[in-house]
């Protein structure tokens, strides 16, 4: 079958530049946000049913478990320790076959076992399996029309949904210091030095003209946890090294907040037993947390698909917006003039994914759309022929989810 002409539109950015904006507003949820958690557990499962997959028949089969939820538990802490009443339920929902065409079975209840086990509850975390959290899932087969549809993608891979991905670069200082600022303090060496800091750390940022806030939640392990004193003495550690951090980014000013709610009382802080409010008064669910740039980023383009746990070979709400990510990149790369760039894929369901309804990137630039068109059809082109690389890149975890 001839390849059908992509229809590519280069066009100008008419917008205010995001760092001339009056205000800026950037998120991340960390490592254990319960949203985090269970978009990691999807993700996960589908990573692990994909290369079950490949070892034991050669290709992915047809699956999406993108819609996980996490019930939260309930817990009772206090300063030096802490106890679970009643554990984290994560339930991963979704389709998926459970067998191949020649009737082999799929071990989903393995699967999932070593997904979200193995994964979520690494040694070096406080979550412990059974005894923290629970693991179930509700998986069906999925439609035939659309099991057909994937199936018949043999050359290239047909989209699985009429969908959208869009993306942009570089990012802003905000959304830059944003980032780097759950990264530190989730950091290796920041736990060992202060053991006290949970792995569920939640940074937002807004930025006001030059004058940056931003304001941290993060939850403290009671057992590590001796006395208010030592709580308070961690938070203005990691205010410290906040600030130290967001210097390397920006010339702004910079306010870091840490644990606002806390009250005057010993009951009155964010204390946990094992670093997440999963334990107790929060909840998780795919697809309410980062996008696939590992922020929130209001001011900027964005997409509700999604990311975590569709199928990597067909479903575009999940590749389409690695691929506009690669794509902004390798633009700014070829062209250094240019100094924003954002991009725009839509899909159509049953199309090839390298042949999508429109591609829309807009740019800031001292070059010419003229000089730039050409160069800019030519990744866009590559970028969407080389559908497995962006593939492989999600088996491999190469590429930032959430």
């Amino acid at each position: 079958m001839e390849k059908e002409t992509v229809d590519i539109h280069v066009s100008e950015a008419t917008q205010t530049p995001i760092e001339k904006l009056p205000i800026e507003i950037v998120e991340r949820k960390g490592f254990e946000h319960p949203d985090t958690l269970t978009d990691r557990a999807a993700e996960e499962t589908s990573v692990q049913y994909s290369r079950y997959c490949l070892e034991n028949f050669g290709h992915i089969l047809h699956h999406n478990v993108d819609k996980a939820v996490l019930i939260g538990g309930q817990s009772r802490a206090w300063f030096g320790g802490g106890e679970i009443i009643a554990p984290i339920q994560l339930v991963i929902v979704g389709r998926a076959a459970y067998q191949n065409r020649n009737g082999q079975k799929i071990p989903l209840d393995e699967i999932v076992a070593k997904a979200t086990a193995e994964f979520l509850c690494p040694d070096e975390t406080d979550l412990r399996e059974s005894e923290h959290i629970q693991f179930d899932y509700k998986i069906r087969p999925g439609a035939l029309d659309l099991v057909e549809n994937f199936e018949r993608g043999q050359s290239v891979p047909l989209a699985n949904d009429t969908s959208f991905g869009v993306a942009y670069h570089p990012l802003s200082e905000t959304e830059e210091i944003v980032y780097a600022t759950e990264k530190l303090l989730n950091h290796s060496a920041t736990k060992q030095k202060f053991p006290q800091i949970g792995k569920d750390i939640k940074v937002m940022g807004v930025r006001h003209d030059n004058l940056l806030d931003l304001t941290v939640a993060a939850a403290f392990v009671a057992r590590h946890t001796p006395n208010r004193e030592v709580y308070d003495g961690v938070k203005e550690e990691m205010r410290k090294m906040v600030i130290e951090k967001a210097a390397e980014f920006t010339n702004r000013r910079v306010r870091v907040f840490v644990n606002t709610a806390d009250g005057d009382s010993d009951g009155a802080v964010y204390l946990t037993v094992t670093g997440t409010s999963a334990e107790c008064g929060d909840d998780g669910q795919v697809g309410r947390g980062n996008r696939a740039n590992g922020l929130i980023t209001p001011y900027r383009p964005m997409t509700l698909e999604a990311t975590a746990g569709k199928n990597p070979v067909s479903h575009v709400g999940k590749s389409y917006n690695v691929t506009a990510k690669l794509i902004c990149q390798r633009l700014c790369e070829a062209v250094p003039e240019i100094s924003e760039a954002s991009c725009y894929l839509v899909s159509q369901i049953g199309k090839p994914i390298n042949q999508p309804q429109a591609v829309n990137v807009r740019m800031r630039s001292t070059r010419p759309i003229s000089f730039i068109q050409p160069i800019a059809q030519r990744i866009i082109t590559e970028t969407l022929d080389n559908w497995t690389e962006i593939r492989d890149g999600f088996l491999a975890r190469r590429w930032e989810l959430f």
